[in-house]
């Protein structure tokens, strides 16, 4: 029995989504325009990096054919390759949402086909009845920020203010979300985790898909700077996941970075943290050094949304790209014969595109492993195929969404 290994590289969307009009992102694609501006010198940034997008070993593996499919155009810069290496193609979201809980619960086999709740654009984005109750149940003297809002821009501007009053910063997204931020030692971390699971029971009746603490650290004179303790709090997925079915074979599912949040906790086996995309891969080696067969280790690498999609740095998008690609063949050194990794995205974030929020994209799916044949999947109606792939190579019985494609 072999291992499963699923990466998530968070936000990298590669356009072409059939119902992106609906939600207002018709034309974003993420690596299509990081690869555009890359291949334009207006990506290059001295002591970070400079020149068209360079992504050797994804692109051996079949990346510009999966974007040629999703969209009918190659990547600014880029040539096909004549015999790809791995498992190559793109899918389609049928989840009604575009973040980041319908990405991972679809990929994993349980679409989401309800609809989230959200806050409102225009005017306060929290109602006064719950803030009332923020306040009383949270035991703090107000909110500050209540609007939708940059993170790591609320923080700037009310970091100080924050500080000085106590009152947390409470602000959200186009994502179903309540994010709080607060300084961890001014207001302390444990008090913010702890108002994070009290506002989670609030907004339950709301249908908000997530709550997130968002510690922070500095001062006013020094700047702030967010940490990595942060913590999202989830509602469960809708029904039984990829994770769910390996736990209950009896054998181990190693979540690193953000995915036990993402999943409520369910289905995780061993949860492995960490902070930053080189944080994240010394931990993903480390948890492949610790799977046995029939284990799955799966990580999510959050560094390309948290900090160039949200913030549209195309430049530190690609940095970040180049990085992991050229970590890449360390991990694959260490794999088994029978071993099968599979690598996606749950949404788009085009740094290129109006606004801060994440864009309705196709993702490339990208499959290796010893032995692994080689083969093009065209475009996957769903997400859900690519955990139900998994599954079938764990041997383990068909999810209820999802069409393998082994």
């Amino acid at each position: 029995m072999a291992r499963a290994f699923l990466f998530v590289l968070d936000s990298f969307g590669i356009g072409g989504a059939p119902d992106a009009q609906a939600y207002g992102d018709l034309g974003a694609n993420t690596l299509g325009h990081i690869a555009e501006q890359c291949a334009g010198g207006l990506a290059d940034r001295p002591g970070l990096r400079q020149g068209p997008l360079s992504l050797p070993h994804m692109q051996s593996l079949g990346l510009a054919e999966a974007a040629l499919a999703a969209t009918g155009n190659l990547p600014a810069g880029w040539a096909r390759v004549a015999r790809p290496r791995g498992i190559h193609g793109a899918a389609s979201e049928v989840s009604r949402g575009k973040d980041t809980p319908s990405g991972h619960w679809e990929i994993t086999g349980q679409p989401v086909m309800f609809d989230w709740g959200y806050f409102p654009d225009e005017g306060p984005a929290f109602g006064e009845d719950l803030v009332a109750a923020i306040m009383a149940k949270g035991n703090v003297p107000g909110i500050l920020g209540n609007c939708h809002a940059s993170g790591t821009e609320i923080i700037a501007s009310l970091g100080a203010e924050h500080m000085r009053t106590g009152k947390p910063i409470c602000y959200t997204s186009s994502d179903s979300v309540f994010q709080i931020a607060a300084h961890e030692e001014s207001f302390g971390l444990q008090r913010l985790l702890d108002l994070c699971q009290t506002v989670r029971k609030l907004v339950d009746p709301l249908n908000i898909g997530r709550v997130i603490a968002r510690p922070f650290v500095g001062s006013a004179e020094k700047g702030f700077d967010r940490t990595g303790n942060r913590r999202d709090f989830s509602v469960p997925p809708p029904g039984p996941t990829l994770l769910d079915q390996v736990k209950a074979s009896g054998r181990r599912v190693f979540g690193v970075g953000k995915i036990s949040d993402i999943f409520a906790h369910q289905g995780v086996t061993d949860m492995r943290k960490a902070s930053g995309n080189a944080a994240l891969f010394e931990a993903t080696l480390k948890a492949t050094q610790d799977a046995a067969d029939g284990d799955l280790v799966f990580t999510n690498f959050v560094d390309f949304d948290m900090l160039y999609g949200h913030r549209r740095d195309v430049a530190g998008y690609a940095a970040a790209l180049e990085a992991f690609d050229a970590m890449l063949p360390r991990f694959a050194k260490m794999l088994k014969p029978g071993d099968l990794v599979l690598m996606t995205a749950d949404h788009g974030c085009d740094p290129t595109w109006r606004g801060t929020d994440h864009t309705r994209e196709r993702v490339p799916v990208l499959g290796f492993g010893p032995g692994v044949a080689a083969r093009d999947i065209g475009i996957r109606t769903s997400y859900a195929d690519i955990g139900a792939t998994l599954g079938r190579h764990l041997g383990l019985p068909e999810g209820a969404s999802g069409k393998s494609f082994l």
